[in-house]
Formats: structure tokens, sequence, C-alpha cells
């Protein structure tokens, strides 16, 4: 019995390491060696964070924050009638040449058929609006405004919830992926609150005017400002802050608790959330070995 016992031992095969062989004869499905930790990594995709490069990278979610602000002033001044159909149209056409300018510039090679298909689908979006206009004057008439209301301030939080603020609403020129689904989510949820807010309004002009004004923040300046971002970065900076500023004055006009609200809201994503996110970076450990999934090292598109 024990010369048959030694010669089982002597006869087992040695174990190997093999991805896709099956179970090996004298062995469990779930045998490993001595070698087994040996190739244990502790730490290894952890990245070490600056606190300035994270406060640099948070201004994006700030600027939107701002942007947001700045149509919601829009929309209380509008509904308050502060602001007429006739100045709402100029800040319009103004924010257009702006956008459309800041778009050619950043925008290279700069070409005549890009210029074109720009001017064509503006005309194109302005039309259908204004056809559209006396349509959304009506949609909620048989609704209470408190339901507008409430539903409005939802809706503009799942939109700066699902908002890709590192991309685009809309694919930049060059640019090969479209943008995400819980982006294009975000967008449509601007536009219902944008016509359950401009079917408050007294006009049909009223409507078509506080229309536009959205539609060009939300569709076109997460798309502008992706373009200054990507052409220079400290330029991006500097328009970030001016528009801190901006919207932190006219929000104070505005109203107070709403200036208050909004400048907590910027130190706690510009400064505070950096911080945390630095100090809880000492308390993350990551343990890699072969017991891992297999990762492919290339785009599988390509």
């Amino acid at each position: 019995m024990k010369s048959s016992d030694g010669n089982r031992i002597r006869l087992q095969p040695m174990w190997r390491k093999v991805a896709y062989g099956g179970r090996q004869p004298g062995y469990d499905d779930n045998y490993t060696d001595e070698s087994f930790l040996e190739e244990m990594v502790m730490n290894a995709n952890v990245v070490k964070r600056d606190l300035l490069k994270v406060m640099i990278d948070s201004v994006s979610i700030s600027q939107y924050l701002c942007i947001v602000a700045l149509v919601v002033s829009t929309w209380t001044l509008t509904l308050n009638l502060d602001i007429d159909e006739a100045t709402l149209l100029k800040l319009d056409v103004g924010l257009l040449l702006v956008g459309f300018s800041v778009l050619l510039l950043t925008t290279c090679p700069f070409s005549l058929k890009l210029l074109t298909k720009y001017v064509l689908n503006i005309s194109f979006f302005i039309s259908g609006l204004y056809v559209l206009a006396p349509i959304y004057h009506t949609l909620t008439r048989s609704i209470s405004s408190d339901s507008i209301w409430a539903l409005a301030v939802s809706l503009l939080l799942v939109h700066l919830f699902l908002h890709d603020y590192s991309g685009s609403t809309i694919r930049p020129p060059g640019a090969l992926n479209n943008p995400k689904l819980t982006s294009n989510i975000s967008l449509n949820a601007s536009i219902v609150a944008s016509v359950l807010v401009a079917s408050r309004l007294p006009s049909r002009m009223h409507v078509f005017a506080i229309m536009l004004f959205s539609l060009q923040v939300f569709l076109f300046a997460p798309l502008i400002t992706f373009c200054v971002k990507k052409y220079h970065f400290r330029l991006h900076l500097l328009f970030s802050f001016a528009l801190m500023v901006v919207t932190l004055s006219v929000t104070y006009q505005l109203h107070r608790i709403f200036f208050i609200l909004l400048l907590a809201i910027l130190v706690f994503i510009s400064i505070v959330c950096p911080y945390w996110l630095i100090r809880i970076q000492e308390y993350k450990f990551e343990i890699n070995g072969p017991w891992d999934e297999a990762k492919l090292c290339f785009d599988i598109t390509e």
C-alpha cells in the first residue's frame, strides 16, 4: 500500500497555471500553489491626487452651476415682467453672435462648409421654435402653478444630477464619440423645464424669446465651454471665475437667500469636496492579483 501511494505521488503531474485548460488531474478546481500570493499587488491603481489640481478640475462643475443659476434668474425676472420680450430678443441675438463667434474661433481648421452648416442648423432651429411658440403658450393652461413650479424644480435637479460636466451635450466638431445617454436625459429634462416655465408667460413673443434663450444656454453653452476649455485652459479658468462673479452679483440683487445658497454650494464644490476627496484617499486600500478578471488594453472598436 505504501509503495502504491508513493508511486501515485510521483506520477501526479505538476500543477500549471492555465486560463482555459479545464480541470487538471489530481488537483481541485480551486487549487493554488505557494506562488499564488506572490503576484498580489496593493494599491496599484490608486492615483495620488493634488489638492490644487482637484480644485481646478472642479471649476467645470461650478461654472455650469452658475450658468443654470443665470437661467433661473432670467426666468424669475421674466415671470415678474422685469424683462420685456424686446430685451429678451436682444439678449438672444447677443448670446447667439457671441457663442457663434467663439465656436468658430476655437474650431480648427475653420471652413466655409462648417460655417454654412451652423447657419442652416440655427436657422431651422429658430424657425421651428417660432412656429411652436403658440403651442407652448397654452400647453399647461389646465395645470396649477404649484404643480408647474414643483415639476420645473425637480426637472432642473435631474438635469444637474445627470449632466456630463466633462463633455458636451452636442458632439463637438472633430469628436468621434456621441454624447452619453445620461447627458441626453439631462438635456431633455432641461428642455421640459423650460417649456413649463415658458407656458406661464403672458404673450407668445415672451414664450418664443425665453424658449430661445433657454435652449441656447442648455444646448450650446456646454459646447462653447467645452471648446474654450479644449482651446486654452487658462482662458477657461478666467471665463469661469468671471462667470461666477457675474452670477453672484445677479443673484445678490435678485434674492439674498438665493445668493447665500449659491455661494455655499460653490464653496462646498470648489473647496470642501476637493479637500474631502484628498483626505479619504488615505483610507483607500485596493488589492490586485491573479484572481482579477482580464481587462483589454486596447479599444475594441479599433
